[in-house]
């Protein structure tokens, strides 16, 4: 089984729409609403070959991540951008629940753009959705930039911590998570952090 998003235009026409001239040209290859990128799943026989597919949400989303922990077996949950009309801009979070069809939703705001939203379980978590994302956003109208975190659970209710970060960066893409115990040397840089007083 493979989840991931169908493209059902991938070479959109120009509609007038959108950016205007130059942009639409660009973005027009970039935007999800114009490629109409639905979460979707595959189901392969890797006996007989043969496939079946069905879209799982009629939700206008992409950059789908899931909790880690759950990777090469069952899962229920999907975390995904939604965009901004006619732009590869990323200007919400749904929260995709591929057992029951629900979906929840966070609006970023008129101007604020995030990434692709890392699942950061709690530590000794006990069930799926029990831990963090992670987003990081560019906020246009106030020339900044934040790390978002959320309550995986409850997308909903909004970020549970709000961090600005020291300069505005542009918005982004591609993220992921991994523990610090599980980085290289992650004990030295922690034990050296604290030798010095920081």
């Amino acid at each position: 089984m493979l989840d991931g998003f169908f493209e059902g235009a991938p070479q959109p026409l120009e509609s007038g729409t959108g950016p205007s001239g130059k942009w639409e040209k660009l973005f027009r290859f970039l935007a999800l609403d114009r490629m109409e990128a639905h979460l979707h799943r595959w189901r392969l026989n890797l006996v007989t070959g043969a496939v079946r597919e069905e879209r799982l949400s009629e939700s206008i989303t992409e950059f789908g991540t899931i909790n880690a922990d759950y990777a090469t077996g069952k899962y229920r949950y999907t975390y995904a951008a939604s965009g901004k009309p006619g732009w590869f801009l990323f200007d919400g979070l749904v929260k995709h629940d591929l057992q029951t069809g629900a979906e929840e939703r966070y609006s970023l705001g008129d101007g604020v753009y995030g990434s692709e939203t890392a699942m950061a379980p709690r530590v000794g978590s006990a069930t799926e959705d029990d831990g963090y994302l992670v987003t990081l956003t560019t906020d246009m109208n106030a020339d900044a930039s934040y790390c978002l975190v959320f309550d995986a659970a409850r997308v909903g209710d909004g970020p549970v911590c709000k961090l600005q970060l020291p300069e505005r960066i542009s918005s982004g893409t591609h993220s992921t998570w991994v523990p610090g115990a599980e980085l290289r040397r992650w004990d030295q840089t922690e034990s050296a952090a604290t030798a010095v007083g920081l």
